[in-house]
């Protein structure tokens, strides 16, 4: 953030303007920190297309929804929208004209970020090249494809506030605050939601599904949630996707971490650990296990020595016999959540899609294995991963590994 102090930009993100003296460059700039910090990159941007020209798929169990263009574009995009027009989309959900966006859009979040960073925001994308490039119509099921009724949505679970201080708190735990709550939309993903499709508050971040993957439980629970993490430990996970012993960040988790985490001032991914680990206790959700490497050798079941065989040949060579990682300790195993799932959400995702993006050291790359192997044997190997590594005793059929496949 060249130009712009640490100060102002503390000052700002907990809800004051941007100094009196910013240029327009300052504000560009810092629009760009914000946008970061909203991840707004990774919904507004198609793999290989064009950088938030729109176009992503969002599925809903009624449909999908397509993320709209919001470049500069005058035709396309947001070029013709006013100040109050982009700040009501944000805050509110009704953009130009009045239209409604549905609530996959995390304005129910934005709507604690002040006017000031939201004009950030918008300075920042009209700085851009316009991208001419046409937003693709959602296919939502009848009634959910009228919009009108997000307002009666709205009247029932929103509520329009902007981020409040909490006194007794330190500056620090309120930067966190409104980073989580607010621009980083934590709980959209990691909050259960209700038939309405609603985040459920009592619940939050408590853990959740989104498309498939397991947003785990992130609340200060130490069984379930990040209780007994380190707030080292937690920064670190959240700066560069993995912790030693405790995970890696994989499906929607590791764009987070690409497009918004990892961009971030190392104070501000501390003040988020730090309000984590303060968070209100949820628990439910998957455990870490009790014990890591559990022997399973020397077993009769035919899919668990398929398992092991296949675990021998392509992934020992990284992740050890034991878990613990080889050469890299992003490939460990032991201890983490993802190897304690049953139902292997995650596992079975990084398997069938990897886990890369681009820039990625090469001791952190895992290739895909969703056409070296069949579904029984990937079914195979991830139950051998599960009763090694794990404890919850899961057994993954073929027919679990086709239908993660669909939802990828």
């Amino acid at each position: 953030m060249k130009n712009i102090t640490s100060y102002v930009i503390a000052l700002s993100l907990l809800g004051w303007a941007l100094s009196a003296s910013a240029t327009d460059e300052d504000v560009i700039k810092f629009g760009e920190y914000i946008a970061n910090a909203a991840d707004c990159v990774a919904c507004h941007t198609v793999q290989d297309g064009k950088k938030f020209a729109g176009g992503r798929e969002f599925k809903l169990p009624f449909g999908s929804l397509f993320t709209p263009n919001i470049t500069s574009d005058k035709e396309t995009g947001i070029g013709t929208w006013s100040d109050d027009d982009f700040v009501s989309a944000v805050q509110q959900g009704v953009g130009k004209d009045g239209k409604h966006y549905y609530p996959a859009f995390p304005y129910t979040s934005y709507t604690l970020m002040p006017r000031e960073d939201i004009l950030a925001i918008k300075q920042y994308l009209f700085s851009l090249p316009p991208v001419h490039e046409k937003s693709r119509p959602d296919t939502l099921a009848f009634p959910f494809n009228q919009r009108w009724g997000m307002a009666i949505w709205n009247w029932m679970f929103f509520d329009n506030a902007r981020f409040a201080v909490t006194p007794e708190k330190s500056a620090e735990w309120n930067r966190g605050a409104y980073l989580v709550e607010g621009p980083g939309h934590c709980g959209e993903c990691h909050t259960p939601r209700n038939l309405m499709q609603a985040t459920i508050s009592s619940k939050a971040l408590g853990g959740a599904e989104i498309e498939g993957w397991r947003a785990y439980n992130i609340s200060s629970d130490a069984q379930t949630g990040v209780g007994n993490w380190s707030i080292e430990e937690l920064t670190h996970y959240l700066t560069h996707g993995y912790q030693p012993g405790r995970g890696v960040a994989a499906g929607p988790m590791s764009e987070v971490v690409e497009h918004s985490l990892s961009k971030l001032d190392p104070a501000d991914v501390r003040a988020i650990a730090v309000y984590l680990k303060d968070s209100k206790p949820q628990q439910g959700g998957v455990p870490v296990p009790r014990s890591a490497a559990t022997p399973v050798y020397g077993t009769a079941d035919p899919q668990m020595v398929l398992g092991q065989k296949i675990f021998a040949d392509a992934c020992a060579g990284c992740h050890k016999v034991t878990g613990e990682g080889n050469n890299s300790d992003v490939a460990t195993l032991s201890g983490t959540k993802t190897v304690n799932d049953k139902t292997a959400a995650n596992l079975l995702g990084i398997l069938l899609t990897g886990h890369t993006y681009p820039g990625m050291p090469r001791d952190h790359f895992m290739p895909d294995f969703a056409k070296s192997y069949s579904d029984q044997e990937l079914a195979a190997v991830s139950t051998f991963i599960l009763n090694r590594f794990g404890d919850s005793g899961g057994a993954i059929t073929a027919e679990r590994v086709q239908e993660r496949k669909k939802e990828l």
